[in-house]
């Protein structure tokens, strides 16, 4: 029987009309908080930031991602026609690359930042599990969403967006975050498949990053600057960059016993002669990314999630930068490394305060809106909250 105090509609709770418009972007926080952390510790010379910090930053982006798992799975069983709407989004499907990245960034980080918390038994244990999630949905983002984008999206070349590299930068990040497992395998064919394992994931994902990053380009040059909302994807570039630096170091750091000779001293050969001309590049990107970010702030361009594109990459070229160091041996490297971890620390300040003013004012779960000038998506859907 129902009484008056009883409510008569089937409306869902408001916690969980809160997640209706709760995308797989937002897991672009949690990468962008936990690589605050790793990349910190990996950083050149003596300490200097705590690591008791770090540890905090990265327990951060622990609670973060484990927020985010439940509230996502509170929207794929209580919203499915807008979790099935957002894979229809060629905006917003690419963003379930950061779901991967996401769990292998707070995997990796458990054996770098947030080892002093947990101890080197319980770090290994949580970051295999957690790598092993990360790499499965990696794997399966970079196969479903470029499909998806072929047969469903039909997204043309004035679309072309660096979010289209999200799904296939995250097979990458496995490449980089593979190697700290290494040495707590068994020795013989186990460390060696892991470790090769991680230079076939680099291959993968660097092919098909060149095959896309093009499209990006031209599109900036033929179709001129992305909309305001969307110039900071511009960053999202350097993830790729700095990552296949980071993961030819990290690879060649744990190559020696455990690949034979000659290849162990060929992969260290591999990461200075591949390292030092991406991360050249990508200090070009990073010179042209800021003057669009530059030139869009001027034009009013306000805070969207997309600001979390400033970290995570920014984030990559600082462990990049830390693995030609120890490589090199220059200190040029070192100098490089910690003016870009400052840069990145910025950016979080910046792109955490607004996500923090965001959810406080209700904006950022509210129902999505257009970004101004924007092209619509070729399934005529409206453009999702990818770019709120």
């Amino acid at each position: 029987m129902v009484t008056a105090a009883q409510p008569l509609s089937d409306a869902p709770a408001p916690a969980v009309a809160r997640v209706r418009h709760l995308g797989p972007n937002w897991y672009a926080s949690v990468m962008g908080t936990a690589i605050l952390g790793s990349a910190g510790a990996a950083l050149p010379g003596p300490p200097i930031v705590p690591r008791g910090v770090l540890a905090g930053l990265w327990a951060l982006s622990l609670l973060l991602l484990a927020v985010l798992l439940v509230a996502r799975s509170l929207h794929w069983s209580r919203h499915a026609d807008q979790a099935r709407a957002h894979l229809l989004d060629p905006a917003m499907a690419p963003f379930y690359g950061c779901l991967a990245m996401a769990l292998l960034a707070v995997g990796g980080g458990a054996l770098t930042a947030g080892r002093p918390l947990l101890g080197t038994d319980t770090a290994v244990a949580l970051d295999a599990v957690l790598f092993t999630a990360g790499t499965a949905v990696g794997l399966a983002a970079a196969v479903a969403v470029p499909y998806l984008m072929a047969v469903r999206h039909r997204a043309d070349a004035a679309q072309a967006s660096p979010v289209w590299l999200l799904p296939l930068v995250a097979p990458m990040v496995s490449a980089a975050l593979g190697p700290l497992l290494v040495p707590h395998l068994p020795p013989g064919q186990p460390r060696e498949t892991l470790l090769l394992g991680c230079l076939a994931l680099f291959g993968l994902s660097l092919f098909a990053v060149l095959l896309t990053l093009p499209l990006v380009f031209a599109r900036l040059i033929t179709s001129g600057p992305l909309p305001l909302a969307l110039t900071p994807t511009l960053f999202l570039v350097l993830g790729p960059l700095g990552q296949s630096t980071t993961a030819v170091g990290l690879i060649a750091d744990a190559a020696p016993g455990v690949v034979p000779a000659p290849y162990d001293r060929g992969l260290a050969v591999f990461a200075v002669l591949y390292g030092v001309p991406v991360m050249g590049f990508a200090l070009l990107w990073l010179a042209l990314a800021t003057a669009h970010v530059v030139r869009a702030r001027r034009r009013g361009m306000g805070f969207a999630m997309t600001w979390w594109a400033f970290t995570f990459p920014v984030g990559t070229c600082v462990t990049g930068a830390a693995a030609l160091a120890r490589h090199t041996g220059l200190a040029l490297y070192d100098a490089l490394a910690w003016t870009l971890y400052a840069l990145l620390v910025a950016a979080w300040l910046a792109a955490a305060g607004g996500t923090v003013r965001g959810l406080l004012s209700g904006e950022l779960l509210a129902a999505p809106r257009p970004a101004p000038g924007a092209p619509r998506p070729a399934t005529g859907r409206t453009r999702s909250d990818a770019v709120r």
